[in-house]
């Protein structure tokens, strides 16, 4: 298991959990991203991804995707 901003882009992962506090647990939640669900990292810009989650594109911060275990 490993934060998701170490995976490699393009390769689609499972998300085994997600930490930090229910703030922003919830935040993620309403991103889509939830336990057992897929996301891949399209690419890296400045610390920050663009993660496909849902048949969708997402920005996230470096510090929330440290939060995303894969």
């Amino acid at each position: 298991m490993m934060p998701l901003v170490f995976s490699e882009p393009g390769e689609p992962q499972i998300i085994k959990k997600i930490g930090g506090n229910p703030e922003v647990k919830q935040h993620l939640a309403d991103l889509g991203f939830n336990v057992g669900g897929e996301v891949s990292v399209v690419s890296m810009l400045g610390g920050n991804l663009i993660v496909k989650v849902k048949e969708s594109r997402v920005a996230v911060s470096e510090e929330l995707a440290r939060k995303i275990m894969v």
